[in-house]
């Protein structure tokens, strides 16, 4: 026995072997492909960074061909504007030379105005300084700040893993509420991703055999509820990694979440002779020419966080059914094969449309053979009576509260124990039908009566 266990052992662990072999190699492929994407995608940023670069580049030179043709042109034209002066003042002065040569004075009257010409020479009106100056240094750019920057150019601070919080992680009905913080406070988290995927396995995360990863993207706050999951699966792998605005860091360490449930059947035993029991359905037996009512029973469904019982003893449920009769008479009741003895517990229960009268709800071990579900002080139900008008009413203690509520297609009832308190609901939309308040002092069994 002791070799079978040490060889048990050690096969489990080459499976574990196996397994993380498996992941090894999954890994490594990922860092290959990821690199490669990395690379690819820094390639892109610096071509873009080029591109820019070059686009600059060449609007700035574009202004400096523009401001150099702009200050050619203004000198061209002052330069065409002082040859035209200097070749008409060397036409004037040769003009003033002939005239100081004349030596006779009457001919010399007779050249006309010839000093109001001189006098308005156009050289005296040219300026002699250039419009434009030849420095283009204001056109000069200067890169200490941005080459400064580009050199501190490095690979962006990656955001840290998140931590999921468990004990503020609730599982109840079929949603899981993942909570979760960060190691330190950090202002540039953007948003954060979820992923979750179902498996049937604890522990590490494994590569084979498992379903695809379901994602949720964009989550601002720092929990998410997953929603319309079922019951009895473990969710493995729900891990969080943190993005900020331009990359995203590492996922959490993944975490393990159970939605449990009340698991029982229903204990034929214990049942009415005219009920035909099948585990989770009951159905009243047409013996006799009365209608056939059918009803289905414990969808098995866990509302709380609290762990579920698990079920009762084999010799336990053989004294309990020994010191049972079939219920006879007008007790068309059947029992539960898994007794409450502490904590919280939901389940739900389902009728055919065709069902004219049922009550659903939990009794002590003591209801007698002809006693009817909550018409003695130690059971307590819900009843719906579909014959002539549909009517719903709590029962306890042959007390009747008729209950002007539309009947649900589900009844959902919760259990609180150790609280004292017996609640139904409408399963579908969550509204609560009616609440019992007690302190019970026996084990309860879940009944149903039609």
């Amino acid at each position: 026995e002791t070799l079978q266990r040490i060889v048990c052992t050690l096969a489990n662990k080459n499976d574990e072997i196996h397994n993380f072999i498996d992941m090894l190699n999954h890994t490594i492929k990922n860092v290959q492909v990821n690199s490669s994407n990395v690379i690819s995608e820094l390639d892109e940023e610096f071509d873009g960074l080029y591109s820019i670069l070059d686009e600059m580049k060449g609007s700035m030179a574009n202004t400096i061909q523009q401001e150099e043709a702009h200050k050619i042109q203004a000198l061209q034209d002052q330069l065409s504007q002082c040859s035209n002066a200097l070749e008409s003042s060397e036409e004037l002065l040769e003009l003033a030379a002939q005239s100081l040569d004349i030596k006779d004075p009457v001919e010399f009257l007779k050249v006309e105005n010839i000093e109001w010409i001189v006098t308005m020479a156009s050289a005296f009106r040219i300026s002699l300084k250039p419009k434009v100056s030849d420095s283009m240094t204001h056109l000069m750019v200067d890169f200490a700040l941005e080459r400064r920057m580009l050199q501190a150019v490095k690979f962006l601070p990656v955001p840290k893993p998140p931590e999921i919080d468990l004990a503020a992680c609730l599982v109840a009905d079929n949603c899981i509420t993942v909570s979760w913080k960060m190691p330190e406070e950090d202002s540039r988290i953007d948003h954060f991703v979820l992923e979750y995927r179902k498996t049937n396995f604890d522990g590490l995360p494994r590569v084979k055999d498992e379903q695809r990863w379901e994602l949720i993207d964009y989550i601002k706050a720092t929990e998410y509820t997953l929603s319309g999951l079922k019951f009895d699966t473990k969710y493995i792998n729900i891990r969080v990694q943190a993005c900020n605005k331009a990359v995203a860091g590492e996922y959490s360490d993944p975490v393990t979440l159970e939605t449990k449930a009340f698991v029982f059947s229903l204990d034929s035993t214990s049942s009415h002779l005219n009920l035909k029991v099948e585990d989770t359905y009951v159905e009243w037996d047409p013996t006799g020419g009365k209608g056939q009512e059918k009803i289905k029973g414990k969808e098995n469904k866990s509302r709380s966080g609290a762990p579920s019982p698990k079920r009762t003893s084999i010799s336990a449920r053989s004294s309990a059914r020994g010191s049972r009769d079939h219920f006879t008479g007008e007790s068309y009741t059947v029992l539960g094969d898994t007794a409450i003895e502490s904590g919280q517990h939901y389940w739900e229960v389902r009728a055919q449309k065709d069902c004219k009268s049922y009550s659903v709800g939990v009794t002590y071990r003591n209801m007698g053979k002809f006693d009817q579900l909550g018409k003695t002080n130690s059971s307590w139900c819900i009843h719906i009576n579909n014959w002539l008008q549909t009517t719903l009413s709590a029962k306890h203690n042959n007390k009747t509260k008729t209950l002007d509520i539309p009947v649900p297609e589900r009844v959902g009832v919760y259990c609180d124990f150790d609280g004292g308190q017996l609640a139904f609901y409408n399963a579908n939309s969550k509204e609560l039908l009616h609440t019992f308040r007690t302190k019970f002092t026996q084990a309860l069994l879940p009944g149903f009566m039609v």
